[in-house]
């Protein structure tokens, strides 16, 4: 099936010339408020206790503070890539805060628990849409040639605010409620949604597109089921809905809305919701898979660390956040310096670094977290983020680069979708492990502490396994192929070729 690749949508006159000021204070703006909804995505991790106590709650209710925030960004993500083709820059920013600000103004005057677990499901629908919108804005506004550096400061919002959540949460827990969570975050907010609405006036209207129904309601029952499967198995209860049972609804969802879209993009492509034919890129695929796997480890020993530290080594709830802080702050540090480095010798000898040091301070954490000193296990966790740092930055500027533009918002939200489900999986993957492990121990005569100091063991020995994966495919990351005049059509690498039949299903050969 031929496409031509259409003009990207830019900022009318003001954006000719890349370095024209406004322009780029318009993608800090968008980074900034990027980094506010991200980083309320992980803010409750150290809140539960606190707000258990104060709604009377058990953990098994409480935890949903945080599942359905990821479960709901599953849900709202893949939407996305027919939002941002119907509307404009601005638009799509003004929807994502305003949505954002009315669930923040409502958890932070919850009355009831139940109240609050709607703001944050509203909360997460504001801040599925910022995430695809600032990449997409990035990918057409922004050359090639200056894309990694720019995408570099895109670092903070996408790694540095999951991992700033916790130590963020511990300081403000230490001095105010919890209300406080969410009423410094109003303010920030408003000023944000003002200031980017003034900025994003002149912006190209959005395009015609039509919702298919279908495919919305198949990507939230998979997406949806993946993620509240993946939860329930993490957490070793059945909950509503057994997480076997969801994950088989959830597999056979997605199996379903594969096939409607492949039959869309042949028969109406003006239907199609998430266009699949992203996954043909094989230059995009492996970006792609490998930040998945970055991202569960990272999520997995997240998970891990404050446990460690709270109830096997003993530090507080400020002290451990504190701990995990430096870590937080080097990624974002280093995130700029990456993308200037992206842009001058392309991501395979960044990436590759970045997974040797990933294996490296994971298997640090593995084998020594129980038993080095506190500066020991920062050092480690340090290494583990500028790892991180070298990996996030080339990956998404060299994945959403191998896709034309009419399919930056598709791949932007699948990138934002596969961040979810990776979460969650990697929050199932190492607490089952850990349970396990600590219950085997326990009943082997080891005392408590021990028992569950060997189940985290075993659960960082499990997010290390994964980054050995991270690793493997770092070595096949390659930088996108340069672009062709727009009237000379897509690149065969690039785009799905007819077949003979003219059906457009054939896949293009491996790109090496």
């Amino acid at each position: 099936m031929s496409a031509s690749v259409e003009a990207p949508r830019t900022l009318s006159d003001d954006a000719d010339g890349n370095d024209d000021a406004r322009v780029r204070l318009v993608l800090r703006v968008l980074t900034a408020a990027a980094f506010v909804v991200i980083l309320n995505e992980t803010l409750m991790l150290n809140a539960l206790p606190p707000l258990m106590a104060a709604f009377g709650v058990d953990a098994g209710a409480g935890q949903w503070l945080t599942t359905g925030f990821m479960l709901t960004m599953a849900v709202v993500i893949p939407m996305t890539g027919w939002l941002l083709k119907r509307l404009s820059i601005r638009s799509a920013f003004v929807l994502a805060m305003s949505v954002f600000i009315v669930g923040t103004a409502t958890a932070a005057f919850a009355p009831t628990f139940s109240v609050l677990l709607v703001g944050r499901v509203i909360q997460a629908s504001g801040t599925a849409v910022m995430m695809p919108l600032l990449m997409t804005t990035i990918m057409t506004m922004v050359p090639k040639e200056r894309r990694g550096s720019v995408m570099g400061n895109l670092t903070l919002a996408i790694s540095v605010a999951p991992a700033m959540g916790p130590p963020v949460s511990g300081l403000i827990l230490q001095f105010a409620s919890w209300r406080w969570l969410f009423l410094l975050v109003l303010p920030i907010a408003a000023a944000m949604l003002l200031g980017g609405a003034r900025l994003l006036r002149g912006s190209e209207p959005g395009e015609e597109a039509r919702l298919d129904v279908i495919s919305a309601l198949l990507t939230a029952l998979g997406f949806g089921g993946l993620v509240y499967g993946l939860s329930a198995l993490g957490e070793g209860a059945a909950g509503p809905v057994g997480p076997g049972t969801s994950l088989g609804v959830a597999g056979v969802a997605l199996a379903l809305f594969a096939w409607r879209q492949l039959r869309l993009a042949r028969r109406d492509e003006a239907l199609v919701f998430l266009d699949l034919r992203a996954l043909q890129v094989t230059r995009y695929v492996v970006p792609l898979a490998l930040m998945c796997l970055a991202f569960m480890a990272l999520i997995g020993a997240m998970l891990l660390l404050p446990i460690l530290l709270q109830e096997v080594r003993g530090f507080s709830t400020l002290a451990s956040g504190l701990m995990l802080m430096p870590g937080g702050l080097a990624m974002g540090l280093l995130g700029p310096t990456v993308g200037r480095l992206y842009d001058r010798v392309g991501p395979r000898p960044l990436v590759v670094p970045g997974g040797i040091g990933l294996v490296a301070g994971m298997s640090g954490m593995a084998m020594l977290a129980t038993q080095v000193p506190w500066w020991g296990l920062v050092s480690l966790h340090v290494l583990v983020s500028l790892s991180l740092a070298f990996l996030f930055t080339p990956c998404f500027t060299a994945g959403l680069g191998a896709l034309p533009n009419r399919l930056y918002s598709h791949g932007s939200a699948m990138l934002g979708t596969g961040q979810q489900v990776s979460a969650a999986a990697g929050t199932a993957l190492v607490v089952t492990v850990m349970e396990t492990r600590a219950y085997q121990l326990g009943q082997g005569g080891l005392p408590e502490l021990e028992a569950l100091s060997g189940g985290i063991g075993a659960g960082l020995v499990v997010a290390t396994a994964i980054t050995v994966g991270v690793l493997v495919l770092a070595l096949f990351v390659r930088a996108p192929l340069p672009d062709q005049p727009e009237d000379s059509g897509p690149r065969p690498e690039d785009e799905p070729r007819d077949t003979a039949d003219g059906t457009g299903t054939a896949y293009p050969e491996p790109v090496t």
